[in-house]
């Protein structure tokens, strides 16, 4: 149970996504929080826009393995992501995992202060909090985020880096790499999104 609880974490934290976008230079004249006593509203910018192109329904077909060489297993689930105030994509996952019921929830923002994208991610197979950072690379297209939260099978604090590929408008391919028993690094699980039509 514990494995199948660092499989879906690992699985489904983004599902959230499947969030790329450009990463841009701030403008470093502007303050980075409210001057005077004035109330400064955020503005959403180019990295939210990014993450606004999420907004939909997805189907997700997802592949995991155990450890490294080791044959797949294949579960179903919809996505339905919603951009709120322009800034925090909302993300909730239903479908099934390990042939028990699935439920997750998450939510992916940019954080101008680290100019990094943030998200945050729980679900119905434990009570631990997931929590990630990263950036997008030169193109826009591949976000790269650092996940922690949950065990491994070992009772250990787990860590594992997320790689989201824009293929197309309409397709979103997600990578979960880990360090398997060896050390080495090995595709633990493999999302595809498919925006429903």
């Amino acid at each position: 149970m514990r494995f199948r609880r660092t499989v879906a974490c690992c699985a489904f934290v983004v599902a959230g996504a499947a969030l790329v976008g450009t990463v841009l230079a701030q403008d470093s004249k502007k303050p980075a929080a409210p001057q005077g006593g004035d109330m400064m509203m955020p503005k959403p910018g180019p990295e939210h826009a990014a993450l606004k192109q999420r907004e939909g329904t997805w189907d997700a077909t997802v592949k995991s393995r155990m450890a490294p060489g080791q044959p797949e297993s294949e579960s179903k689930g919809v996505q339905t992501n919603t951009m709120g105030a322009g800034l925090w994509l909302v993300s909730e996952f239903k479908g099934e995992f390990a042939g028990m019921p699935f439920w997750g929830h998450g939510i992916t923002g940019y954080d101008p202060l680290k100019k990094k994208y943030v998200l945050t991610w729980v679900d119905s197979f434990g009570a631990s909090m997931l929590l990630g950072e990263g950036t997008a690379d030169a193109s826009g297209k591949v976000l790269t985020m650092m996940v922690e939260g949950g065990v491994d099978m070992a009772g250990k604090p787990m860590k594992y880096r997320q790689i989201e590929e824009v293929k197309d408008a309409d397709t979103i391919v997600m990578t979960m790499m880990t360090a398997g028993p060896d050390g080495k690094e090995f595709p633990m699980m493999t999302i595809n999104y498919k925006r429903k039509k």
